[in-house]
């Protein structure tokens, strides 16, 4: 995949993240070029289940609500159990990238499958690490790719929401 420019934003919660992916698809932004990350379920929840119903999975818990709607807002979801994160659900474009990292076509430098996928998109090392520390304190990442001009408008529009911080990753 061609290493594309990125705008990386880290969410407290899923409300926060979800309020910005609004903001964004409300700003003109193709919800095919966003996505987020996050726990699917903290450790003290537990899911009602999971079930397939054609291409979408729906997700019974606490947060299946949020990670329903993202499902049908961007493109595609993932659930699944990555080793020191636990539970991790994603919606987007990220989700064919962490497919590839599970295949083992990308792993390397200690990095699992999350860490490839974004190392794979053009984000430097010491960048993944800092996102990876996120999504283990249970924050949440949005990510959206795009043309430079793109992404630096997707960094001012994530700059004005409640995020923790918002960083720009150019490959162009």
């Amino acid at each position: 995949m061609q290493k594309e420019n990125n705008a990386v934003a880290i969410f407290k919660t899923h409300d926060e993240a979800e309020q910005a992916i609004k903001r964004l698809i409300d700003n003109g932004f193709n919800p095919k070029k966003i996505s987020v990350v996050g726990k699917g379920y903290h450790s003290e929840e537990h899911p009602v289940g999971y079930y397939n119903t054609g291409d979408r999975v729906k997700f019974w818990g606490k947060q299946g609500a949020f990670w329903g709607g993202m499902w049908g807002l961007l493109l595609g979801g993932l659930f699944l159990w990555i080793p020191g994160f636990g539970p991790m659900v994603a919606a987007g474009p990220l989700v064919s990238m962490i497919v590839v990292g599970l295949e083992g076509a990308v792993l390397g430098a200690g990095f699992g499958a999350l860490g490839a996928a974004l190392i794979s998109l053009g984000i430097p090392k010491d960048s993944v690490i800092q996102y990876e520390k996120a999504l283990k304190a249970d924050k949440y990442l949005v990510l959206v790719q795009g043309t430079e001009d793109e992404v630096k408008k997707a960094k001012n529009i994530l700059d004005e929401t409640e995020g923790v911080n918002t960083d720009l990753h150019m490959n162009s």
